[in-house]
């Protein structure tokens, strides 16, 4: 199996079309959508993830229970090993730091997830957990995927039910192709 990687600049709406998909796909066996592990606190909005401390989180990967780690906006984020198992196709979202790394460990396919600047800086602004100069270093931190992966990309500046159209469509041609045998660990 694979793992699709969400990966794309904060506001592009990742965890919005997840949280649509997950429900589409609700019961759907041959899809597992991994929860993060971050130090952010549970309340504060956004994502269903496993809140942790630093020491927590700290512990945890000294232990090997991560697949992945990354630090971004002083948080740590980690994806646990049983969080992608691999029978299953496992749609991940990751920073774009992580994508070399993942794609060496299994085949991956990349989904990103983009925005126009404006529609990213109202999202970020909506969410209320950061500053206006947050936001702003938010947005000026460009990033581009790194070269050599296979990469199909969202267009998020329309509605949450074309997003999600879209991201679906991609996860059942993935599975697709898993069970065609395209797609091999």
């Amino acid at each position: 199996m694979i793992w699709v990687a969400m990966a794309g600049p904060s506001g592009a709406g990742k965890d919005s079309l997840l949280d649509r998909v997950r429900a589409d796909l609700a019961g759907d066996d041959r899809f597992h959508f991994a929860r993060r592990t971050i130090t952010r606190p549970v309340d504060a909005g956004g994502e269903a993830h496993e809140a942790v401390s630093l020491e927590v989180f700290q512990s945890l990967e000294r232990e090997g229970a991560f697949l992945l780690t990354w630090q971004a906006h002083g948080l740590h984020y980690g994806i646990r090993r049983s969080e992608a198992p691999a029978d299953r196709l496992a749609i991940i979202s990751v920073s774009r730091t992580v994508l070399r790394e993942a794609a060496g460990m299994r085949r991956l396919r990349v989904v990103e997830v983009t925005a126009p600047r404006e529609v990213l800086a109202e999202r970020l602004a909506r969410r209320g957990r950061e500053t206006v100069a947050q936001i702003a270093a938010r947005l000026d931190r460009e990033m581009g995927l790194p070269e050599g992966l296979d990469v199909v990309t969202i267009h998020n500046d329309s509605t949450l039910e074309a997003g999600g159209a879209r991201l679906r469509q991609v996860l059942e041609e993935a599975a697709s192709s898993c069970m065609a045998g395209a797609f091999t660990s």
